[in-house]
């Protein structure tokens, strides 16, 4: 298989001498963080995506097709591609076998020979020695030239020296490798996790297929639960995915895909009735959250482009104010992929593309296709611009509802909700916003806090579902004016007019404190949709989290124990009965918050130093996209299906 990435002449030029060696490994574990982002769960699934990338950028050069990835039962990773396999000659440099190089030395690999790979994803050669460098094992294998070749590591070491173990047909590279318990906090992989991760590398990597396995778990047919992902038509058909649950405004999805000054540009884009513009852009494979030049260029393409024929066609004229870029994407759903030789990431999360270069390929590439678009299809082209008029006058509306938001009182300064008992510390860093369901829970909450750093708001009953809302619908609403105000946030930089403006953020803990039952997972996932959809800044910094209020309080004489699930519950009854009967142990079942008194709210929910708070992340924008449109929009049987699939992870009350 050969594509137009494919930058080489001969396969030869792939051996010990490509690879370059940079620096030691022993840094790796002492600052795991540096390399891999953290050392939570997000960290545990980077390692795999660091052995498919290598994997992948094998595809790109053209050498590979097929890439499996499998958790075992042990709860190790397994990757094996179809590719050159890596060179197991030595190196001249180093002295040992090119395989071993790659595989403990930082910064060794072929990304850094132009000749060998013209594009790649990953970390830039940092991938697979960090892999080996956090793991307690890892055997790498390679089927090259007729012969199976296989060495063995700890922590990054080598156990074994390189040696040739048989003969095959096959070809390619296995890494098999488990993670370190002590680097780990939780070395439990996620199926869904993985799943959406290979998922959304099909899409960008059209042809290649991706298996993903799971042995620790049986399907309904015996066999171990497994999916394929394999994508022919790419971005076009990913954008169908994501959108599966809204309702279209145009029939066809708009795509493209060439190579401007040698920068190769993929775009795939639908409009629907939504309010909501997604749109998601990748350079190299990686999601680039914060977007970067990439996305300017894109904007720019599509802003100038559907101006001008809204201008021609006079569908514009009785207009009475300017259109502004936004309109244009209200409702627009889309996917920018790049692919750059040698990208420069900025921002906080080193996912903002900074190279200049790119911009202009990018809006070329999207203005000449919409125009080829628009011209040939004049009824959908008509649509898109009753949607973009539509959107200016609802924006107008907006800009009106959200300036009353952001007014200031006479007093001078945003004038603070009624509702909101506020911190004495003015630290944004230290401060903390408690949203909690209900007047009378947030009573509670009021004289149980630290009066020294939290702050609480309650929200009366259930917040608009801003998924199915017009925006300014939204800032009309009293609950959602009020977390703007209490925030201290306004909407707009200098940048983006609908950006988030965090300068004047008040608080940089917002915790969502619900009823442990039903109702009170509703309200939460509305709230996590309002933040997704209008502060996913907050989320993107690590702002907001969920409170866990314990399930259960379980009580022997004076002894008494909180449980957060029934296992814990299960456990403590077995300690506190001793050789007494199961009834001598009292078991109470809080339903809501307003059940605890101020005193058991602060020790089990709202003291830093017994709490348990979960920070809500974004692994896949794309896939929390999907899903937030499926569970809050007007479609039912997806919703019916994923609640199925879901409902086994449910602790439901009889």
């Amino acid at each position: 298989m050969r594509n137009k990435f494919n930058d080489m002449s001969e396969e030869k030029k792939y051996s010990a001498d490509s690879i370059q060696a940079l620096e030691g490994i022993e840094h790796v574990r002492m600052r795991p963080s540096m390399y891999i982002g953290d050392v939570s769960s997000r960290g545990l699934h980077h390692l795999v995506y660091e052995v498919v990338d290598n994997s992948i950028d094998e595809a790109l050069a053209g050498h590979c097709d097929a890439i499996s990835v499998t958790i075992t039962k042990e709860n190790g990773i397994r990757v094996k591609d179809n590719g050159r396999g890596i060179p197991v000659d030595m190196h001249k440099k180093e002295g040992v076998s090119a395989l071993e190089v790659v595989m403990t030395k930082i910064g060794a690999g072929g990304k850094f020979d132009k000749d060998s790979y013209k594009v790649s994803g990953g970390l830039h050669g940092v991938g697979v020695s960090c892999v080996n460098a956090l793991s307690i094992y890892l055997k790498a294998t390679v089927y090259r030239e007729g012969k199976i070749w296989e060495q063995e590591y700890s922590k990054g070491k080598k156990t074994k020296e390189v040696e040739e173990v048989g003969e095959t047909t096959d070809r390619g590279t296995q890494v098999e490798f488990s993670p370190d318990k002590e680097i780990f906090d939780d070395i439990v992989y996620s199926y869904e996790t993985l799943s959406a991760r290979m998922r959304e590398l099909a899409y960008l990597n059209k042809g290649i297929t991706i298996v993903l396995t799971d042995e620790r778990e049986n399907a309904e047919d015996g066999n171990f639960k497994s999916e394929t992902f394999f994508s022919e038509r790419g971005l076009s058909e990913f954008v169908e995915f994501l959108d599966g649950t809204r309702e279209r405004l145009i029939e066809k999805v708009v795509a493209i895909e060439g190579e401007k000054d040698n920068i190769p540009v993929e775009v795939a884009m639908i409009y629907n009735n939504s309010y909501s513009e997604n749109i998601h852009s990748y350079v190299n494979n990686i999601n680039t959250h914060e977007g970067g030049t990439h996305l300017t260029g894109f904007r720019r393409g599509l802003t100038n482009t559907l101006k001008k024929y809204a201008e021609n066609s006079g569908m514009l004229d009785k207009l009475k104010f300017e259109i502004a870029g936004d309109d244009f994407r209200e409702g627009l759903t889309a996917i920018v992929s790049v692919k750059v030789a040698e990208p420069q990431f900025e921002g906080q999360t080193k996912t903002k593309l900074g190279n200049r270069e790119v911009s202009a390929p990018v809006s070329q590439a999207v203005s000449e296709m919409l125009s080829n678009y628009l011209e040939e299809n004049p009824g959908d082209a008509k649509k898109i611009i009753e949607k973009v008029i539509l959107a200016a006058t609802a924006r107008h509306a907006a800009r009106k509802a959200r300036e009353m938001v952001q007014r200031k009182n006479p007093m001078g300064g945003a004038g603070l909700p009624g509702k909101l008992a506020d911190c004495a510390s003015k630290d944004p860093a230290k401060c903390e916003l408690f949203l909690v369901e209900g007047d009378s829970a947030g009573g509670t909450a009021k004289q149980g806090r630290d009066r020294e750093f939290q702050a609480i708001m309650p929200l009366r009953g259930k917040i608009l579902n801003v998924e199915k809302a017009m925006v300014h619908k939204i800032f009309e609403n009293e609950e959602i004016k009020n977390i703007y105000t209490a925030l201290g946030v306004r909407v707009g930089t200098e940048e983006d007019s609908k950006a988030l403006n965090l300068e004047k953020l008040r608080y940089h803990k917002a915790v969502i404190m619900c009823d442990a039952d039903v109702d009170g997972s509703h309200i939460q996932t509305l709230i996590l949709t309002f933040f997704f959809r209008y502060m996913r800044e907050m989320i993107e910094n690590g702002y907001i989290y969920i409170a866990t209020p314990p399930l259960y309080l379980v009580r022997k004489g004076k002894q008494a124990k909180y449980a957060w699930d029934d296992k814990e519950r299960d456990g403590y009854i077995d300690k506190m009965k001793g050789s007494g009967s199961e009834s001598s142990v009292h078991v109470q079942r809080y339903k809501g918050l307003g059940e605890m008194n101020a005193e058991q709210l602060w020790d089990t929910t709202m003291s830093p130093e017994n709490r348990t708070l979960r920070q809500v992340t974004i692994e896949s924008a794309a896939e929390a996209d999907r899903i937030f449109s499926m569970l809050m929009g007007d479609d039912v049987p997806p919703r019916r299906e994923f609640i199925e699939n879901n409902a086994k992870y449910a602790n439901i009350d009889a």
